[in-house]
């Protein structure tokens, strides 16, 4: 088993198996590295957002043909007691902070925090994994660094110690980064919630539409991805409307899975039907 990381941070948590980091070089980049090491699976385990890393996983699975696997995390839901300020992207927190000065909890990652110069009155506490640099160009800001999992206990005291009057967030789910909105219920604070919206091909691991193709697929024939909305035969996947590349890839790889399948499944087929 070898992680691949994306190397966006620098200092990386120490893992039990062989790590490289980096990008391979779009999707036929990936499809060589996967040929030439050998690789059986491919486990799309990445953020949640990144979308292009994920669309490229699924076609240089199929171009290498190998199998693959897409781990999906749910977004955090809105409970009673939350005050959530939902919004697409990064601009769009910074129209939601207001024009009255506040103290202003940051936690994105560094490449995000260039939008928020346009919204200098507010006091910002930033943390990142690696320190940002060079600084945002903002008068009022205090840095601090971090790696989740971050306790509720402890993102709560940060908060009255800060004076904290806003929480600045991505909807990513998990356990991991919760605290801070658990936190912020907990004080009566609002949180701006970035829910932005994953790419397209992104879907194939998460759109309930989609996934209905396979509860009663036929794998007797050929299995092909139609365009959307025309599907007619139980054989054909629906693809996702705007992502038909990726559908189609899930298609053949299905196929393929099938093709190496079915002769081992039909040479023990007695053995099937009897439950042994």
């Amino acid at each position: 088993m070898t992680l691949s990381l994306a190397g966006r941070t620098a200092s990386p948590a120490p893992q039990p198996v062989p790590v490289r980091s980096g990008g391979f070089g779009g999707p036929e980049g990936l499809a060589d590295y996967l040929t030439s090491a050998r690789i059986d699976a491919l486990i799309d385990a990445t953020h949640p957002y990144a979308a292009a890393i994920s669309a490229n996983a699924v076609r240089a699975a199929e171009r290498a043909g190998v199998a693959f696997l897409a781990l999906h995390r749910p977004p955090w839901q809105r409970i009673a007691g939350d005050q959530w300020i939902e919004v697409a992207d990064v601009a769009g927190v910074v129209g939601a902070l207001g024009n009255a000065p506040r103290r202003v909890f940051v936690a994105l990652g560094r490449n995000e925090l260039a939008p928020f110069v346009q919204a200098p009155r507010h006091h910002y506490l930033i943390r990142s994994v690696d320190p940002v640099d060079p600084p945002l160009g903002v008068p009022h800001a205090d840095y601090i660094t971090g790696r989740g999992p971050f306790e509720e206990a402890d993102e709560r005291a940060l908060m009255v110690r800060e004076r904290i009057a806003l929480v600045v967030s991505k909807n990513s789910g998990g356990e991991a980064s919760y605290g801070k909105i658990a936190a912020a219920r907990a004080l009566g604070l609002p949180v701006i919630d970035m829910k932005e919206t994953p790419g397209l091909g992104n879907k194939i691991s998460s759109d309930k539409d989609f996934l209905d193709n396979f509860k009663s697929l036929d794998a007797t024939h050929p299995i092909t991805a139609v365009k959307h909305g025309a599907k007619k035969n139980p054989w054909e996947i629906d693809a996702i409307s705007g992502a038909t590349i990726s559908s189609r890839a899930v298609g053949r790889m299905l196929q393929k899975s099938v093709a190496d399948v079915t002769p081992a499944v039909l040479r023990n087929l007695d053995r099937v039907k009897r439950g042994e």
